[in-house]
């Protein structure tokens, strides 16, 4: 959209750049009248509208997304925080991405929520924006939206469930799910225990007390600048969490007055803070893409190969999936701002990184207390080394992978094996049983058409069960390999974001079962062994899939970019700011 029609670059006689709502609400005849008329059966008075900041409270609740059903709550405050500080605050509803739920993936619509958020904040009258985030795509899709439109945001993660419990053990919300299903398939777990532990996994309100995708986000939101401190860890039912949302309220109306906007917060410096700290944090595969997305949308240069600047950062972080506590566990031990101090004080943070609060990110952790080292480990002896995301490049993956070394057993990141292919996700659940399938440990499972445009939605279902065969011997892992995402809760030794994908024509499409593959993590190496010649036959007999015939299916697959940039839409990529839009009356 074109902003020659926009005051916003225009200051007033007292040198203040103008509120976005004044286009709205601060002027006089018809026009005035109406916006501020119809704002009125609200029961809003007259004097709300004196020039005040009007904070957008951007909502994701729904009670189909389960981690953000208490938003509604959370919400009233920010609410009270906004008022406090002179703003007035109008909550808007977004759509709402809960992967619990969503079909055939949430990510299959993380760029139409960007959209709904984008048109929704440059078509209202709002100066800045709280984004109410929790579920993992939430987090990603209000983010891009946000930034495309550049106006003063912060962002308020709903927290994390209080940690799960079955008889006597932790469990993790995922993660659990994960381990026991796959004892279930081994004969070694009841149905009936299986039941029971339902309950007992996801006992309160909040997103996935694991470090699945949605905690992961939430770091990646404080450790990126975008929210308050201890942001990524209070527990949804803390009366903590409210007290972050009433100071978020409070801080947005101040960052208004600041002109704080997003892209002096979402710089380069403050996308290599979030990639170290993911190594850190043992964080998810899937903040790579949403990284990457982010930054195109705010304009900075991120690519794949940039998550290398984490590959030497150890994991201090004890947490499921990778080690063995929960989130709430992480805060108690003293939090995000515990790790961030950390990686500080070895010279791996962008310490003048601007946040929310206007502070420098070091301003905010210099002094942060460590209060349990077997949560957060000591930087001189930590959970795992060398434990960031791993790009891997070949034949294979020409424009790269990505592996999570902390979450796979360490003696399959060196392996040659058989490949045993799947086609599609429906091929892998009817074969993967099959007492007759040619497979055991030492073999490569590969499955096709789970990238971006093949599911399509670029599922998360890289983590593929292993046989029950294979299970029954008591093996835990083999190495996976796909064009697929897999859930931040999962784990094992699983390749993921296979680009090009299956379904845009990437070797990926041409490997056959019986085909030779190299996985070698040190080396960053994925290699299929297969001549080039051979190659270009098998390239030649391969058919495109057809595109989907209609409606947004249609549109995600003929527009949705590859992984490694990020799975965003090609035309979303950019921002074009705020702009006041042309008066309708």
């Amino acid at each position: 959209m074109s902003s020659d029609n926009s005051n916003d670059d225009k200051n007033d006689k007292n040198g203040k750049k103008p509120l976005r709502s004044a286009a709205w609400f601060g002027i006089q005849g018809k026009d005035g009248f109406l916006h501020r008329s119809w704002m009125k059966n609200q029961g809003i008075p007259h004097d709300n509208f004196d020039g005040r900041p009007v904070i957008g409270i951007c909502n994701t609740w729904s009670e189909l997304t389960p981690c953000n059903a208490h938003f509604r709550e959370l919400a009233e405050y920010v609410k009270r925080g906004v008022r406090e500080a002179g703003g007035l605050p109008l909550e808007f509803p977004v759509m709402s991405l809960g992967e619990t739920n969503l079909r055939p993936t949430a990510m299959m619509f993380r760029n139409l929520a960007s959209m709904d958020v984008e048109e929704s904040i440059r078509a209202n009258p709002m100066d800045g924006v709280i984004l109410m985030v929790g579920c993992d795509k939430t987090t990603p899709a209000l983010l891009m939206g946000a930034a495309s439109c550049n106006l003063p945001a912060l962002a308020v993660s709903g927290g994390p469930m209080l940690n799960g419990r079955f008889r006597g053990k932790h469990i993790g919300s995922g993660t659990g799910v994960w381990q026991m299903s796959e004892e279930v398939r081994a004969g070694t777990m009841s149905q009936e225990e299986f039941t029971e532990a339902e309950s007992c996994m996801n006992r309160s309100r909040g997103h996935c007390m694991t470090m699945g995708t949605a905690s992961t986000m939430a770091s990646m939101v404080e450790s990126i600048g975008m929210g308050l401190p201890h942001n990524a860890a209070i527990p949804a039912v803390d009366a903590r969490r409210q007290v972050l949302a009433h100071m978020a309220g409070r801080r947005i109306v101040e960052m208004v007055r600041e002109d704080l906007t997003m892209d002096k917060i979402l710089t380069r410096e403050a996308f290599e803070n979030a990639i170290r700290t993911n190594a850190a944090i043992g964080g998810s595969t899937n903040a790579v893409v949403h990284l990457i997305a982010l930054a195109r949308r705010i304009g900075v240069e991120l690519s794949l190969e940039d998550w290398e600047l984490g590959s030497d950062v150890p994991c201090l972080v004890n947490l499921q999936p990778s080690g063995e506590y929960l989130m709430e566990d992480l805060y108690y031990a003293g939090g995000l701002p515990a790790v961030l101090r950390q990686l500080g004080e070895r010279g791996l943070l962008h310490k003048e990184a601007l946040t929310v609060n206007g502070k420098a990110i070091w301003d905010n952790v210099k002094d942060a207390p460590n209060y349990d080292e077997k949560v957060i480990t000591n930087f001189d002896a930590p959970f795992k080394a060398k434990a960031g995301i791993a790009v891997l490049k070949g034949n294979l993956a020409p424009n790269g992978a990505v592996i999570k070394p902390s979450a796979a057993t360490a003696s399959l990141l060196k392996h040659r094996g058989r490949a045993v292919v799947f086609e599609t996700v429906e091929e892998l659940h009817e074969k993967v049983d099959d007492e007759s399938l040619e497979i055991d440990e030492t073999c490569v499972m590969v499955l096709k058409g789970a990238g971006p445009r093949g599911y399509p939605g670029f599922a998360e279902v890289g983590n593929m069960p292993l046989p029950a065969k294979v299970l029954r011997k008591g093996i835990t892992d083999m190495v996976r390999i796909s064009d697929g995402r897999m859930s931040g809760t999962a784990y094992g030794a699983v390749v993921l974001h296979v680009s090009p994908e299956a379904a845009a024509g990437g070797p990926l499409a041409l490997v056959q079962t019986g085909d030779m593959i190299e996985l070698d993590v040190a080396a960053r190496k994925l290699h299929l062994e297969v001549s080039d010649e051979e190659l270009e036959r098998r390239r030649k007999a391969w058919v495109k899939p057809e595109s989907p015939a209609r409606g947004y299916y249609k549109l995600y697959v003929e527009h949705v970019q590859q992984a490694d940039q990020g799975a965003d839409f090609d035309f979303l990529v950019g921002g074009s700011g705020a702009a006041v839009p042309r008066d309708s009356h």
